[in-house]
């Protein structure tokens, strides 16, 4: 029952990784759906907003019984994922919530952050000071949810099992690498990976 765990900065290519990843491996990738389905059990629709506002625009503030429900919800529905197995996560925690779980890949992709702009800045036709100040407000975001959630350091690389720089490996290689590394864990199947 190989789950694969994916944290990203934004700017990292990620989205990308994870996409290819659970394309390569015949695995069902979830992402803002996970949001959405624990915020509704959660009763607090407004929570899916908050957590998907990786910039910090929207303003939305949660009271504590929103971060409780949400917290609860999220573990919930993650658990769920794991065991119907064979799951890519896209974010949200799993690195936590799935933490010490058998046949869990907990994969972390990174990219220095002047790199994170450039392809941010390229991607959506924008200037680099632009792109610079949404990798930071997003690093900031992704952190503070991680530590209003959790209470931890998003950036601990304790968190991981497989730690990818993207300066040096393209989508491509990142998903092959996830890929070798998930089928090696022991004691499950999986569905195999295409060719």
């Amino acid at each position: 029952m190989p789950v694969i765990t994916i944290s990203r900065q934004f700017g990292s290519l990620g989205s990308q990784i994870a996409r290819e990843s659970a394309d390569l491996l015949r695995y069902r990738l979830v992402w803002r759906d996970l949001i959405n389905e624990s915020a509704l059990r959660a009763g607090a629709p407004g929570a899916a907003l908050a957590m998907i506002d990786e910039l910090g625009l929207l303003g939305i503030s949660l009271s504590k019984r929103e971060v409780q429900e949400f917290r609860k919800a999220l573990r919930q529905v993650m658990g769920e994922l794991y065991k119907e197995d064979n799951v890519v996560i896209l974010g949200r925690a799993g690195q936590i919530i799935l933490r010490g779980k058998r046949s869990v890949l907990h994969v972390r992709v990174i990219a220095p952050a002047k790199l994170r702009a450039e392809r941010i800045a390229a991607r959506h036709q924008i200037a680099y000071e632009n792109a610079l100040a949404q990798v930071k407000a997003s690093d900031e975001n992704r952190s503070k949810f991680l530590k209003r959630l959790f209470k931890i350091d998003w950036d601990d690389p304790l968190l991981y099992d497989l730690l990818i720089d993207t300066s040096q490996l393209d989508v491509t290689q990142s998903a092959r690498l996830i890929t070798q590394a998930v089928t090696s864990l022991p004691g499950k199947k999986h569905a195999g990976v295409l060719s």
